[in-house]
């Protein structure tokens, strides 16, 4: 059985795993941010896992579009005491971070999972995680969060991200990080256009290697709002639908703001294929 190792937890990859979104930003695209206001962010949190979450992904610097860094102790003001709340709350905890400071303290607070969308790029990210027993996604993103949006262009972008993976997979084995504790993410709307994204959609399966887990992140993103022409407080149908799309192609965990209706859909796809493989 496939397993992915995240700190004390070994997580089964046999059905595709709801990754639950606890924004801790005052600016999420989303509409979702919860930055100035821990209570309400832990109640997400555990509504996020009785819902069916089977892990939660902490982040507490905005990376939408045109988003700006967040210095490092605004972050960790932030992150720390709700990740320190949510330190015995039954499943793995993913901090969505970049800075290597932050990824430390993470783990030093009951983190199971750095999800970075830099890919271990920053000097000191790698060796922040390497030593540790935590879970690594490792993202594909065009520039940064404040340009990436400005005229993105691949010659052929499946097989672009994908070579970049294998690159980000080498670095992070040479450091030390065993494939049991790495996950890939093309990183849906980071540095792409619309048409980027349908492809990375369509040919999802192609971005997987090694038998190594991906992780889809298409929930309530503006891909979904240039298809349906709704805003972002009306794509619950369509975040449903590419998850859906991204699971029947191999996504093994699906990152979402609506866990309950994605673990519903899922549910009655499993039903009718029988493991929904």
């Amino acid at each position: 059985m496939m397993l992915l190792r995240c700190g004390a937890f070994d997580l089964p990859l046999t059905r595709p795993l709801l990754m639950g979104i606890v924004n801790l930003t005052p600016d999420s695209f989303s509409g979702d941010g919860l930055a100035n206001d821990p209570a309400l962010a832990l109640a997400h949190a555990r509504r996020q896992i009785d819902a069916g979450a089977d892990l939660l992904d902490i982040g507490a610097e905005s990376s939408r579009p045109g988003a700006v860094s967040t210095p490092e102790d605004e972050e960790l003001r932030r992150l720390l005491p709700v990740l320190e709340a949510l330190r015995d709350c039954g499943v793995p905890i993913s901090v969505d971070t970049c800075k290597p400071a932050v990824m430390r303290a993470a783990l030093a607070n009951g983190a199971s999972m750095i999800n970075d969308i830099q890919a271990l790029r920053v000097p000191g990210a790698m060796a922040a995680v390497a030593d540790s027993d935590c879970a690594v996604c490792l993202m594909h993103m065009r520039g940064t969060p404040s340009s990436m949006q400005e005229s993105p262009a691949y010659q052929e972008v499946v097989s672009e991200i994908a070579s970049f993976l294998r690159e980000r997979v080498a670095a992070a084995r040479a450091a030390g990080i065993a494939g049991d504790r790495l996950v890939l993410d093309p990183g849906f709307g980071f540095g792409k256009t619309l048409q980027h994204n349908l492809e990375l959609l369509r040919d999802f399966a192609r971005l997987s290697f090694d038998g190594l887990p991906m992780l889809a992140g298409v929930s309530r993103k503006a891909m979904l709002g240039a298809i349906t022409g709704r805003p972002v407080d009306q794509r619950l149908a369509a975040s449903v639908a590419a998850a859906l799309l991204a699971a029947q192609r191999g996504a093994r965990i699906l990152r979402v703001h609506d866990v309950a209706e994605t673990r519903d859909a899922l549910a009655v796809w499993r039903a009718v294929d029988g493991d929904g493989q």
